[in-house]
């Protein structure tokens, strides 16, 4: 009597040499063969479409989640994580010191700094003054500008890296260099800014806005063209006096930095328990909620839209498979008659499958890898950044979203053999000898 750890030995071993058997006969069918050159083309054919396939997506995913990371990062560069507000008709927060030591004193919090905000008209000075151009101003104290609650120390270009009074008297004004550019301005020129937000009456009982001289003391990027084309900072008094707020304990709301990006709404729901009414906060997730959503579902319709690519190299596995079926079909009897069962046959077909498509998903994965690092470190594509926020294309290669696109690849690979496999194991032996 054989003891139970030498049957278990045999079993293993008669396993082991099973696979390879059926591997052998499944390389052997991928094959071309005398006088079947057409075949294996298309074995080739359908191998080339799994890695056409996943290179596309591989690539392409690859791209959506470096444009959403690239957005994330020059926003959060470039805005408070979290602001808070006070709530009311005239949107001021009031007595700001108080509350700025109270955020300050919050867990998570890196740096808080007072801002006055208003849309505004500029107009250049001067003789060809050209047409007015919105902007957002923002108004900050000149000792936050490189604290983490703005950061744009880094971002500055050309000019003072502060928003101290010009050797002229005018206030100070820091600008995108896009607007600049669109508007032929340069350090030192002088321009006008129209502050709708201060009304005044004129002789005639009519309401005028408000306008003020600056003169252009700075500019930067940040490399988002909506935030170059439209924000421009100067000092929080002076935007103070263009808005209409007398009281120097009055601004607009507070500008915070938090840690951790990620942790800024529950940053958030912190400040507004612990302030109460009437201060409320928005963090960047919620200011930013639409923008990121897009990106999101567009990420996710690419996806699937470029996954068709894969089901259509699937459909190439099905019908390689079945062409090795219908000019096999004597090879096959012949097996079945010199005993090799159905499950070997179904083994042999879905072994076939898998190496296209591992191969093929390897392959693909490859390439993909390769070729979205060669575009993000050459900069390879460039694109309008007027439209798409940033000048080329760029590239964040998440593990996770390759491995979604190697384990979904093999996986439709592997279903694409079940009816050919079936079809090929229910051959009967005489039948399939006598075929011609």
């Amino acid at each position: 009597m054989k003891s139970e750890d030498e049957r278990r030995g045999m079993s293993t071993k008669g396993a082991v040499g099973s696979l390879r058997l059926h591997w052998f006969i499944a390389r052997h069918y991928l094959g071309a063969g005398r006088g079947r050159g057409l075949l294996s083309l298309i074995t080739w054919i359908a191998l080339g479409g799994v890695t056409v396939g996943v290179t596309a997506l591989v690539i392409v995913i690859a791209v959506m989640t470096g444009m959403q990371e690239d957005l994330q990062s020059k926003i959060l560069e470039s805005t408070a994580h979290v602001v808070v507000l006070e709530a009311g008709t005239s949107l001021r927060l009031q007595d700001y010191p108080t509350v700025l030591a109270e955020i300050r004193a919050t867990e998570h919090v890196t740096g808080a700094a007072p801002f006055v905000q208003s849309e505004v008209s500029i107009i250049r000075s001067g003789a060809g003054a050209g047409y007015p151009q919105s902007a957002d101003l923002f108004g900050i104290a000149f000792d936050t500008v490189g604290v983490p609650a703005t950061e744009m120390v880094g971002k500055i270009m050309e000019g003072v890296y502060n928003l101290e009074p010009p050797e002229s008297g005018m206030s100070p004004l820091l600008m995108g260099i896009a607007l600049a550019s669109r508007m032929q301005l340069f350090i030192g020129d002088t321009i006008v800014v129209v502050a709708f937000e201060n009304l005044k009456a004129d002789i005639f009982g009519g309401l005028v806005p408000t306008l003020r001289q600056f003169e252009i003391t700075g500019t930067f990027e940040t490399g988002m063209y909506d935030y170059d084309m439209k924000n421009v900072y100067t000092s929080l008094e002076d935007a103070q006096d263009l808005v209409g707020i007398d009281d120097p304990h009055t601004v607009g709301g507070i500008g915070i930095r938090t840690s951790d990006p990620d942790i800024a709404q529950t940053v958030k729901n912190e400040l507004v328990e612990t302030l109460g009414y009437p201060y409320w906060a928005q963090s960047w997730v919620e200011t930013n909620q639409a923008l990121f959503s897009a990106l999101k579902l567009e990420k996710i319709a690419m996806g699937l839209i470029l996954g068709l690519i894969v089901l259509v190299a699937a459909m190439n596995i099905v019908s390689t498979l079945v062409m090795v079926v219908a000019d096999r079909t004597r090879e096959i009897g012949i097996l079945k008659a010199m005993g090799l069962k159905r499950a070997g046959i179904l083994r042999v077909f879905v072994l076939q499958g898998v190496w296209i498509g591992v191969v093929g998903t390897l392959l693909g994965t490859t390439l993909g890898v390769v070729l979205a690092l060669l575009i993000d470190r050459y900069d390879i594509i460039k694109i309008d950044p007027g439209i798409y926020f940033v000048e080329s294309l760029p590239v964040s290669i998440y593990a996770p979203d390759v491995l979604k696109i190697v384990l979904g690849s093999i996986v439709i690979s592997v279903l694409a053999t079940i009816y050919p496999a079936i079809q090929a194991s229910r051959l009967e032996p005489v039948d399939a000898i006598r075929h011609d």
